[in-house]
């Protein structure tokens, strides 16, 4: 049974994992490399806690137990007592094997490991482990707190144990499990990173300019949010790291990134947790940067 939840990385997604693992009263250890980090996550959980709080979602008492339960640290001895530890570092495969690495020694030999990869294969993840068959994809969608939907990916290893405790850890989150067979992007990105790529080269062709694409697929398809809008939300790396993984797994170049995406990336406007991307964000409202 899974009662103490480990969490690797206090950014964005690491920061709204620990979130929802906290007020559904798991013990959370939250870890980065830098203690000013996990101060700051710290502070956004609860400022996003605020937020429920306020819409009467949850109460003031159910935030002060929830972060509570928060632990943070630098080292990953933090784990030891761990019955299971999410890493949702950056979707960069060699900085997850390095962490997956330097994880394992602080490890009880009954601890169950997760990744948070929104691409990468978790068959080979879990190799880099000596624990195969106690590792699995855990695909949380952002905004974690909002977003009702994770992926739960089995590697070629993953045992029904893993698979089972996870899912239920899901259903306790308040959240539903969508299972995915191993391949590259599985299902989500599968699906919606090829529409953002195709976005951003109907762009580079000129075929419309970023409000004519945003407004045409929110109106006339009825999306929340339009394409480009929605990659500098994910953010132009994440987009473009995607994009890669789905090229070379499946060597098809229907997948081929999109050399605008390419550059937008390489000049570091990687969208609004850079200030600008598609649009620029240091206007209000934010105005196209094409």
């Amino acid at each position: 049974m899974i009662q103490t939840v480990g969490v690797i990385g206090a950014g964005q997604m690491g920061s709204g994992i620990a979130h929802v693992c906290a007020l559904a009263g798991y013990d959370v250890r939250l870890s980065d490399i830098k203690e000013e980090l996990l101060t700051k996550a710290v502070g956004n959980i609860g400022k996003n806690i605020d937020r429920q709080v306020a819409k009467g979602a949850v109460t003031a008492e159910a935030k002060a137990a929830a972060l509570a339960r928060i632990k943070i640290g630098t080292e990953m001895s933090l784990f030891g007592d761990a019955d299971l530890v999410i890493e949702a570092a950056s979707e960069n495969e060699a900085i997850k094997r390095d962490v997956f690495k330097k994880l394992v020694p602080a490890l009880k030999p009954s601890a169950m490991v997760a990744s948070n990869t929104s691409s990468i294969s978790i068959t080979r993840l879990a190799a880099i482990t000596d624990r195969p068959g106690k590792f699995i994809g855990m695909h949380f969608m952002n905004p974690v707190p909002v977003m009702k939907l994770v992926e739960l990916i089995r590697g070629i290893a993953t045992d029904d144990e893993t698979f089972e405790a996870s899912k239920a850890m899901i259903v306790r989150l308040g959240k539903s499990a969508a299972v995915a067979e191993d391949f590259p992007a599985f299902i989500v990105n599968r699906i919606l990173l090829p529409m953002i790529n195709e976005a951003v080269y109907t762009l580079y062709e000129g075929v419309g300019g970023v409000v004519s694409i945003d407004t045409a697929m929110k109106l006339g398809a009825n999306h929340p949010m339009g394409p480009l809008e929605l990659a500098d939300f994910i953010g132009l790396d994440t987009c473009l790291a995607v994009m890669q993984v789905l090229y070379e797994g499946l060597a098809d170049s229907k997948y081929r990134p999109c050399p605008l995406l390419v550059k937008y990336v390489e000049a570091g406007w990687l969208g609004r947790k850079t200030g600008r991307g598609f649009y620029d964000y240091a206007k209000t409202p934010p105005v196209p940067t094409r």
